[in-house]
């Protein structure tokens, strides 16, 4: 008796392409939102503010040092920032921003590696999310240690006394590592309970 290979489930194994090219979309585009405010974190100048009125206002961003007393912003923080007993600040904020700075180079990593997933075959579907997942998480958590680290510096350090705030640019950090751990949670969740392109069986091909 012979054997011959034929497609196995056709229409199981177009199902389970479709579902796991719209995970991956979904998340992707949802990830790339999350992608974006890491950036912002970044770029805007406001970690931590005070505001005494609305026409007063100062802010520290992880790079640049904002007042609208002079209306604009300075480089922070400079050498002098980082003298005496302000090293231990000046240590930890570059930290946050060195950190920032890898979270989003994960992130980016995370991106392209979507992009070869969805533009590859059954095989990358079927386990590359475990990579992809496992980059995110790794981006997430690095996030989490700079909000930690920001959030501890500002109930700590004598310069943030009464008034001043976690401001927009902590709070897109925040969102942004939430939203990464849901993207992270659906690939698994995904990976786990979606069935299988399916393959070949075998037949006889006469008795």
């Amino acid at each position: 008796m012979d054997f011959h290979l034929i497609p196995r489930g056709e229409d199981r194994n177009y199902t389970g392409f479709l579902t796991k090219t719209i995970v991956y979309t979904a998340s992707l585009i949802v990830f790339l939102a999350a992608f974006g405010l890491s950036i912002a974190s970044i770029v805007v100048p406001n970690w931590i503010s005070y505001h005494e009125n609305p026409n007063y206002h100062y802010s520290y961003g992880l790079h640049r040092r904002c007042s609208s007393v002079t209306g604009t912003c300075e480089s922070f923080p400079t050498r002098e920032d980082c003298l005496a007993e302000d090293r231990y600040f000046c240590s930890m904020w570059r930290s946050v921003a060195f950190m920032m700075s890898f979270a989003v180079v994960l992130e980016g990593m995370s991106v392209v590696a979507y992009l070869i997933i969805l533009s590859g075959g059954k095989n990358l579907r079927e386990s590359g999310w475990k990579v992809l997942s496992l980059l995110i998480l790794l981006s997430a958590a690095v996030q989490v240690a700079c909000m930690s680290i920001v959030e501890y510096l500002w109930d700590n350090e004598d310069r943030f006394l009464v008034g001043w705030r976690l401001d927009e640019s902590w709070i897109y950090c925040t969102v942004s590592w939430c939203v990464s751990v849901a993207c992270a949670g659906a690939l698994i969740l995904a990976g786990y309970s979606l069935p299988s392109e399916g393959g070949y069986e075998l037949i006889p091909d006469h008795f």
